[in-house]
């Protein structure tokens, strides 16, 4: 897999997905609300609805979260 070279690092999934990830291993929850996870998320880096969208994708393709049976994230790991 190819890294971008044209964009800030700041937006790129990669670095916003690690950033997702130390919020989420930071907390002793298991389960995550979509919205206060991307508010979190938002206090730290200028990220939108959509690119965190991505992030949340990319994050369940690698196996990392998963949508539990109440509809909220939850960490895999």
């Amino acid at each position: 897999m190819l890294l971008e070279q044209d964009i800030a690092p700041n937006k790129d999934i990669y670095y916003l997905g690690s950033r997702l990830l130390e919020i989420l291993l930071s907390s002793n929850n298991q389960e995550f609300d979509f919205f206060t996870t991307y508010q979190k998320l938002k206090e730290e880096e200028k990220i939108s609805v959509s690119l965190f969208v991505l992030v949340i994708d990319w994050l369940y393709l690698m196996g990392l979260i998963k949508k539990s049976n109440k509809g909220y994230l939850e960490k895999c790991f």
